[in-house]
């Protein structure tokens, strides 16, 4: 935001543009349930970077230095050494958890670690199901990531 800020307030363009963008991408991410949160980030980059270098006439070395900042924030964020014990994983479970600490309990014994967040994604009653988006580390597991 600062990056593309910076570029559309001394642009002839105006700042509505801009934000209309970033618009977008928020009511498409409000509206998928599909979208993770490092995709909407990889978009958002996108849109910036393509701001930055279509708006100006030329990329001169505050503009090529804010997408590299863009670059490397992106870069240190993904990277699978930043959070590496922390896992994300869509379950289906074959009860019907009405209970969160319950769920909270049996995920946790299942995944072997502790939940930093949970949702859930549906309850089914008749068929006895539970759909949980979990976010957890792994605790007493040791890995090595790749360099």
């Amino acid at each position: 935001m600062l990056a593309t800020a910076m570029v559309l307030g001394s642009s002839t363009v105006g700042a509505g543009l801009g934000l209309g963008l970033f618009g977008v991408l928020s009511i498409i991410r409000l509206r998928s349930n599909e979208i993770a949160q490092h995709e909407v980030a990889y978009y958002f980059a996108a849109l910036a970077l393509g701001l930055l270098a279509g708006l100006g006439a030329e990329v001169n070395p505050m503009i090529a230095g804010l997408m590299v900042l863009i670059i490397a924030a992106l870069w240190v964020g993904d990277h699978p050494r930043l959070f590496q014990r922390y896992r994300q994983r869509t379950v289906t479970l074959d009860a019907a958890y009405l209970d969160d600490d319950a769920l909270r309990e049996h995920l946790e014994m299942l995944l072997k670690g502790r939940i930093v967040n949970l949702s859930v994604r549906s309850v089914d009653l008749v068929n006895d199901t539970t759909v949980v988006d979990v976010r957890y580390v792994q605790t007493g597991v040791r890995e090595t990531v790749p360099a």
